[in-house]
């Protein structure tokens, strides 16, 4: 369960149309991607293949996503597949002439996840045909994905991907976190990377590699590197550590080379 999976979330709230379908695979690749990314409401509106949700290709290409297949239905028209939606978006690589506003899957993205009482649903065509225009001009917006406009043409399943994708960093928002992805230690205090400056500072001038009477830019350039590093403490021990042992190591008699 996505920790931001609540009732009013986009990935209750987003339902995922596909319109005559021809593919098995196809229809088990999506469900797949919708998985990925934490949706799981699908609906077929008259698909062209046999038994989608149970044909051995659909189940193959789903793989795992087979809750998704179990759970998805089977409509004969965008109407019924659209019950209960208030927001739809039909997605196609090819612009029409006369069609509702053009927005980018970012652009569809925020807007879902932004209204809590919005239900919306993305509607995706054929493989060979697409969408037809009259679906098309019975939706709120036309999502084109951006791509090598020399070969923009998308697997529906890919399309599906990127759409779920960008859906997924929206609906987390603020909550995306790097939680569980290696280790995170205690930042440093402003207090504990000072110190450990001047102790660099000090093991710098005692090798010879800063010339302490004409320092130039070095420590300014090393703190800039450093700051992006975003130190923690046992790091920031670790770098003092080492300039400890430099000072140890260093010669009687100072170096007078100075470095920028």
């Amino acid at each position: 369960m996505n920790p931001t999976e609540t009732v009013s979330s986009l990935f209750k709230r987003l339902r995922f149309v596909l319109v005559e379908t021809s593919r098995a695979g196809n229809v088990g690749s999506v469900a797949r991607a919708m998985k990925t990314m934490g949706f799981s409401d699908l609906v077929l509106v008259s698909p062209r293949c046999a038994d989608p949700l149970h044909d051995p290709e659909s189940v193959a290409f789903a793989s795992g996503a087979i809750d998704v297949l179990e759970g998805a239905r089977i409509v004969d028209s965008i109407a019924a597949a659209l019950d209960g939606c208030n927001f739809a978006a039909a997605v196609s690589a090819r612009l029409r002439e006369f069609s509702p506003p053009v927005w980018s899957p970012r652009e569809f993205s925020a807007h879902a996840a932004g209204m809590a009482d919005l239900r919306p649903a993305l509607i995706l065509g054929n493989e060979r045909f697409g969408l037809p225009n009259q679906i098309v001009e019975q939706c709120n917006v036309l999502i084109n994905i951006p791509a090598n406009p020399d070969y923009s043409s998308l697997n529906l399943s890919q399309a599906a991907q990127v759409l779920a994708y960008e859906c997924r960093l929206a609906a987390q928002g603020e909550n995306r976190t790097q939680e569980g992805v290696g280790f995170q230690g205690e930042a440093a205090s402003v207090a504990q990377v000072e110190g450990m400056y001047a102790h660099l500072e000090d093991a710098l001038v005692a090798i010879g590699f800063l010339n302490a009477t004409n320092p130039k830019k070095l420590m300014p350039r090393l703190k800039r590197l450093f700051a992006r590093a975003q130190l923690e403490t046992e790091e920031v021990n670790i770098l003092r550590g080492i300039a400890r042992q430099m000072m140890k190591a260093a010669p009687a008699n100072d170096a007078d080379a100075g470095h920028d």
